[in-house]
C-alpha cells in the first residue's frame, strides 16, 4: 500500500488515481520510469527541442552551410524572356509581319483561347499553332502574352480567335473553335 501525495489517502499498488481527491498518483509511467505527477511534460519539450535542433542542423549542411559563399536563390516573375522589339510584336489589332493578330491595346473583351503554351516553350510554337487556326477558317486568330492581362495566369502564350464584347456572343463561336482544337474555352481578357 502506498499513500496519495496530496491529501494521505491509502492507494493500492497499481492504482492510477486516488479515490478521495482525484490526482493522477505516481507510477510506471510509459518507459516504465516512475515520474512526479505533472513532470512528464518537461521531459517531452526537452526531447523537442532536441529534435528541432538536429533538424535544423542537418537543414544548414544541406543548403551548404549557410557561409554565405556567393550562391544566390534567384525567382522568375514571368514576362518575356527577353525585351520584344518592335519587328516581333505587331501592333495592338493589327497583323503583324508574322501573319497573326495580337490583342487591341487597353480593351476589355472576351475571346475563345485555342491553346495556351508556356513562354519556355518560345514564341514562335504559339505563332506556327495561330497559323495553323487562320489555315482552319477561324476569325480573327493571334496570340497574347498572358503576363500582361489580369485576367489570365502568367506566363503564357495564348492562341486566340476572336475579339468580342460580350461572353455570349464569344459562347456562340466556341464549336466552331472546339472542331479545331477539342480544349478551345472562352476567356474574359482584361488589361
Amino acid at each position: 500500500m502506498t499513500r496519495c501525495p496530496r491529501c494521505g489517502e491509502p492507494a493500492a499498488q497499481g492504482q492510477e488515481y486516488c479515490v478521495e481527491c482525484g490526482i493522477r498518483l505516481p507510477g510506471p509511467g510509459p518507459l516504465g520510469s516512475v515520474e512526479a505527477p505533472g513532470r512528464g511534460w518537461v521531459k517531452r519539450a526537452l526531447l523537442a527541442l532536441v529534435v528541432a535542433v538536429a533538424g535544423g542542423a542537418a537543414a544548414a549542411a544541406a543548403a551548404g552551410g549557410g557561409g554565405g559563399g556567393g550562391s544566390h536563390i534567384l525567382t522568375a516573375m514571368g514576362g518575356f524572356a527577353t525585351v520584344p522589339t518592335t519587328d516581333t510584336v505587331a501592333a495592338p489589332g493589327e497583323v503583324g509581319t508574322t501573319g497573326v493578330e495580337s490583342w487591341p491595346s487597353s480593351r476589355s473583351g472576351w475571346t475563345i483561347a485555342l491553346v495556351s503554351l508556356p513562354q519556355t516553350a518560345g514564341r514562335k510554337a504559339a505563332i506556327a499553332q495561330a497559323r495553323r487556326a487562320r489555315k482552319a477558317g477561324l476569325p480573327d486568330v493571334g496570340i497574347l502574352d498572358s503576363s500582361a492581362y489580369a485576367s489570365l495566369h502568367p506566363g503564357y502564350w495564348i492562341v486566340f480567335s476572336g475579339v468580342y464584347a460580350t461572353e455570349a456572343e464569344a459562347t456562340s463561336a466556341l464549336q466552331a473553335a472546339r472542331a479545331f482544337t477539342r480544349p478551345a474555352s472562352v476567356r474574359p481578357v482584361v488589361p
